[in-house]
């Protein structure tokens, strides 16, 4: 039993079995006396959906995951280069390759019974933009063991379309004589400094585009979370309509019934009253009849 075994094994579960499976390989490592494995499993954090659909991506397409890391290797080195043309290929190469990583990694989840909705898809894709741009985030991903899901902290598809082609280092004034070496090294460094300023101001250009996007996420996500209670809403009301809907028909139908019930009783009433009536009558004519005869034997 060892720490990487475990934290495998454990990244492999559902998240509902993360924690119990958790504690009984600590409890196992407590067994065997080694007190410090148990401590490091117990800080193994249980994953968000997010990042287990992540995790699931690695573990069930692992072709998948070698291609994402030379894309992001590719593309941090076109960004380092300012290579606008190699920005722009490797940009279309990486949408057209995280949407199909997003949609699969979703059909995953289905197939493996949570799906997903768009928001936690979105955190799945942000992961994959962080690999990309993030040689640390690309580690971490590809070990299979994300607790959470990654973000990026510079984006590549604002460079790309904004990136301007290398351009060869201007060329240095006309050298004055006995001093070619001074001023080769001065139009060197000042090469070298438009280069870093143009490094510069690219990065700020992606940074700012990565907020914006963010934000934009944001205000989507939160407009999609509104729209979902909105309709969730409606949904309870239908239902409620329609309860109430059959409860009022079920009222009238007892209603109706209470009323036949009614009328027969009454009609009931009455032919027993004219019954009584009646009976009465043939009681009173029999009682004069019965007090004639007893008379007429006197």
């Amino acid at each position: 039993m060892d720490y990487d075994s475990v934290a495998d094994e454990l990244y492999a579960l559902r998240p509902e079995e993360f924690t119990a499976a958790r504690a009984s390989a600590m409890a196992s490592a407590r067994t065997a006396g080694d007190r410090e494995l148990a401590e490091r499993i117990r800080t193994l954090r249980k994953p968000s959906l997010a990042a287990w659909v992540s995790n699931l991506l690695v573990r069930s397409s692992p072709g998948e995951v070698e291609p994402l890391l030379r894309l992001g290797e590719g593309l941090r080195q076109a960004h380092q280069d300012l290579d606008g043309a190699q920005l722009r290929e490797l940009s279309r190469r990486q949408h057209a390759l995280i949407r199909a990583l997003s949609v699969q990694a979703r059909q995953l989840a289905e197939e493996a019974g949570h799906p997903i909705g768009e928001s936690v898809q979105r955190e799945v894709e942000n992961t994959l933009h962080a690999v990309l741009a993030d040689p640390e985030a690309a580690q971490a991903w590809a070990s299979g063991r994300l607790a959470k899901p990654l973000s990026a902290a510079v984006g590549f598809p604002a460079v790309a379309e904004g990136a301007r082609p290398k351009r060869p280092a201007p060329a240095p004034p006309p050298s004055r004589p006995g001093n070619k070496a001074g001023d080769k090294k001065a139009g060197d460094k000042k090469a070298r400094e438009q280069q870093r300023r143009r490094l510069a101001q690219a990065r700020e250009d992606a940074e700012a585009a990565e907020r914006e996007l963010g934000r934009q996420r944001d205000e989507a996500a939160a407009a999609g979370r509104e729209a979902a209670q909105a309709h969730q809403r409606m949904e309870d009301l239908q239902r409620r309509v329609e309860e109430l809907t059959a409860e009022l028909e079920r009222a009238r139908n007892e209603h109706q019934q209470a009323r036949f019930a009614e009328r027969t009783a009454r009609e009931r009433a009455r032919t027993a009253d004219r019954r009584v009536r009646e009976a009465g009558r043939k009681a009173a004519t029999a009682a004069s009849q019965l007090e004639r005869l007893t008379s007429s034997d006197a």
